[in-house]
């Protein structure tokens, strides 16, 4: 199924989690220094193009179950009892290890009970969104009542590697081009908690429908794999960017068609947070009054399957009124997928 409507699925809270240490992109780019000079490049260049200012980072050493069980925690402190969640999904990119699920160590991190189902789901930056639909689908077949959806990204790892490559390899400029999406790469963490609406006050934000486009011709364009303990990744940005507002678009277009979009006029647009070009270019390509778009991207930088629920939560947050209103997450992963959700007030 490509297309559906919730009924009966709430989101009961959302929570999460940043580290401490601030990386700004001229930080990174005096860390970039060998490079710049060589090829002279004028600093300032990564936030231009971006328009990211800075990003957070945990130490290489955080595991990803770390921070996802760092926003958990904090989630369980809105007062959602242990023993009453019946479905644990780690959502991120990063895991611990190959074996076992990294969702078992945030569950015993966590002091989750026995009852609770466990398992992780991967799908690049749209991961947390997979999760939401799949536990929303298991809510309404009455086969659960409650679901915990955590993700935990550090992109530490992945930046290291990356400025010591272009630093000591002879690359040119078109050579570097690659490497230039992983400068923007962030760190954080999210937790939310969705459950059968019977269970929940009824203001509480109803999931409505969602619709997905799927087009793996594109899986080429963002390629990422760990080398020994390190981690490397390419991207076609150009190319990605194209292709993925061609399938957001097809996203789109089914998402409309569903009845009870004509009725839905969202107070808040979020999407993935990959910076201002790709921003947009989505809102455009879709005719989106970017007026109701909220970005995180500018000081958290792009936080793989954390940066969309993140920046929803955080807009709530920052607006509590928002939580009461419609919205509409558009989200993309590289593959590539699309996913578009929307949210009821």
């Amino acid at each position: 199924m490509t297309e559906s409507n919730f009924k009966n699925v709430a989101i009961e809270g959302m929570a999460y989690a940043l580290p401490s240490d601030i990386y700004s992109s001229l930080k990174l780019e005096d860390e970039l220094e060998p490079m710049y000079q060589r090829l002279k490049l004028p600093k300032g260049r990564l936030e231009l193009m971006t328009g990211i200012t800075e990003r957070r980072f945990w130490p290489s050493s955080h595991r990803p179950s770390d921070a996802s069980a760092e926003a958990g925690a904090k989630l369980l402190e809105k007062g959602i009892k242990k023993e009453s969640i019946d479905l644990l999904i780690h959502s991120s990119v990063c895991r611990d290890r190959l074996e076992p699920a990294t969702a078992s160590y945030v569950h015993r991190l966590l002091g989750l009970g026995g009852n609770t189902q466990i398992l992780d789901i991967s799908n690049a930056c749209l991961g947390f969104v997979n999760a939401i639909i799949l536990a929303s689908g298991m809510i309404e077949s009455g086969q659960i009542k409650r679901a915990m959806i955590v993700a935990g990204e550090n992109g530490k790892p992945l930046v290291d590697r990356t400025i010591k490559i272009l630093n000591q390899e002879n690359l040119s400029r078109k050579e570097i081009k690659p490497f230039f999406a992983n400068l923007t790469i962030g760190a954080g963490a999210v937790a939310w908690s969705i459950a059968h609406k019977d269970l929940l006050p009824k203001e509480s934000p109803m999931l409505g429908s969602f619709a997905c486009e799927t087009d793996t011709s594109y899986n080429h364009l963002c390629e990422g794999d760990s080398s020994g303990d390190e981690l490397v990744m390419q991207t076609d940005s150009e190319e990605l960017l194209h292709a993925g507002i061609s399938v957001a678009s097809k996203a789109w277009s089914k998402f409309m068609q569903l009845d009870c979009m004509s009725t839905l006029n969202p107070s808040l647009i979020v999407t993935h947070q990959v910076g201002k070009v790709h921003t947009k270019a989505i809102f455009e390509a879709l005719r989106l009054p970017l007026e109701k778009n909220y970005s995180t991207f500018e000081n958290l930088g792009n936080c793989g399957s954390v940066s969309l629920p993140l920046t929803y939560t955080h807009a709530c947050e920052n607006s509590p009124s928002l939580q009461k209103e419609p919205a509409i997450l558009l989200g993309i992963g590289s593959g590539l997928s699309s996913i578009m959700l929307s949210i009821n007030s």
